[in-house]
């Protein structure tokens, strides 16, 4: 049945405050303008049947967090199997790539324990991401009672809406301890043994580099909450005999600022205005989730930008922004900024998007960007360093991301995880090729031609996109 025009108007009222600032709509449209709009994006929403919440949760910034940094498979793979053998109550698992391995057989082992010993464990994960997942492993999960669902399966029919991804990384442990950042369940992340002892050059791939932070603190219900709210949108998820646990996030644990005062007395979560880069202080953090309706984690990186002084320090597999943010990239630069792009080099999953990624550097060499090219192995990581501010999780600096995937992150304003990261990132730049502008003119026809076929590809589809309803 057909919603009545007072129903369309609140529910575009709900969705547009939930695109864009209100601030900004003044300035741009009027409110009739703006209601249009809302109002023919929910109508393209329930078209396409969108898997995700159209009213999504927003958590204020709190204290009393403890971060870990974790580099690479080898160091949180481990911390993350022991948490799970520790755990006691429940254990909820969210990933995009989930592949049967070595690694994929030491989680489903661990599951298995834990289940014998009375734990409850949800799995959720992306239909697409986890094709890699054989039919053996998917049986023992179950066989063993694990709850496990898949976020919008592929189907032919679908077109289009195949394109909505679950693309973050979570796992939670009793409510206690919180793993987020770029990983997966894959073999990815940890050293292979050489194919081949005779023949030395036929050694595996290197392992990826990528990062998990550990998360202990108030901010931990704030993950087991976004977790549930993807689940129950699941179509396994709504079937299931029994749902994972939530608990009051918003109304637990102390926030930070007037803004996020106000989120406690309310229940409604602070924005991004709540933490300034001056508000630094041991365990401040917050849990910012992505969806297409709502770009919260682009929003508070393009705010973090446009505020940045000292340096702005990003690091991303995949680099395809949009212009306000290449724009937001720019102005850092030419007002003295130390503004660094980490990118992948040699090795990538996808050398087509590293092809597009590089059609912008001519610009932001010229605006004083400097872009570094992680040589050792292929660059995973999606982190961020502006000022005092950081951001790990599972979001790249990638236009069809935003615009398609689920993502989360968690942003903290905490000394010693902003030393920890700073220091990892310049482990990381001694380890890159930088790019200097009067090579980059200069560099041979054979490196043109594919940045220039993939670049137009692209933007193609991207203009193809955005004419289809």
């Amino acid at each position: 049945m057909a919603d009545s025009p007072a129903q369309t108007a609140a529910n575009a009222q709900t969705v547009l405050a939930c695109m864009i600032d209100s601030s900004t709509v003044h300035q741009a449209l009027t409110a009739e303008q703006t209601l249009t709009r809302a109002a023919a994006f929910i109508r393209i929403c329930r078209k396409m049947q969108t898997p995700f919440p159209l009213h999504w949760q927003r958590f204020p910034w709190r204290d009393g967090n403890r971060f870990t940094l974790l580099a690479d498979g080898e160091i949180f793979f481990p911390a993350m199997l022991a948490d799970i053998a520790a755990a006691r109550h429940f254990v909820l698992l969210e990933m995009y790539l989930l592949a049967s391995g070595r690694v994929a057989d030491s989680f489903i082992s661990a599951f298995e324990a834990a289940i014998a010993r009375g734990v409850d464990v949800f799995v959720l994960a992306d239909d697409f991401g986890a094709r890699g997942l054989n039919q053996v492993d998917r049986n023992r999960l179950h066989q063993a009672g694990a709850h496990l669902a898949f976020y919008n399966p592929l189907h032919y029919g679908k077109w289009r809406r195949n394109f909505w991804r679950d693309h973050r990384k979570l796992l939670v442990v009793d409510g206690e301890i919180a793993y987020t950042g770029g990983t997966g369940i894959t073999d990815d992340f940890v050293p292979r043994p050489p194919y081949s002892s005779t023949f030395p050059l036929l050694a595996a791939t290197p392992p990826w580099h990528d990062v998990m932070l550990r998360v202990q603190g108030p901010c931990v219900a704030d993950w087991q909450n976004a977790f549930a709210q993807v689940w129950k949108h699941t179509r396994d998820g709504r079937h299931s005999p029994q749902s994972p646990p939530v608990q009051p996030g918003l109304r637990q644990g102390r926030v930070f600022g007037r803004q996020g005062a106000k989120a406690a007395a309310t229940g409604r979560a602070a924005t991004h205005k709540c933490c300034t880069a001056g508000e630094q202080q041991p365990g401040l953090g917050r849990v910012v989730l992505n969806n297409p309706v709502r770009m919260e984690i682009k929003r508070s990186l393009l705010n973090r930008l446009r505020n940045s002084q000292r340096r702005a320090w990003i690091a991303t597999a995949y680099f395809i922004p949009s212009w306000k943010l290449r724009r937001a990239l720019y102005q850092a630069a030419r007002r003295g900024c130390d503004v660094r792009l980490l990118l992948p080099g040699p090795h990538t999953d996808h050398p087509s998007v590293r092809h597009v990624g590089r059609r912008y550097y001519h610009k932001l060499l010229a605006a004083g960007v400097r872009i570094f090219e992680y040589q050792p192995r292929f660059l995973h990581a999606k982190t961020l360093l502006i000022d005092n501010w950081v951001s790990i999780g599972s979001s790249n600096i990638d236009r069809w991301n935003f615009r398609w995937s689920l993502e989360a992150n968690q942003e903290a304003s905490d000394p010693a995880l902003k030393d920890q990261l700073a220091g990892l990132f310049e482990q990381n730049f001694a380890a890159s090729r930088e790019i200097l502008a009067d090579q980059w003119h200069h560099r041979p026809w054979y490196q043109r031609l594919p940045e220039r076929f993939w670049g137009t590809l692209e933007l193609w589809l991207e203009r193809f996109n955005q004419r289809q309803p």
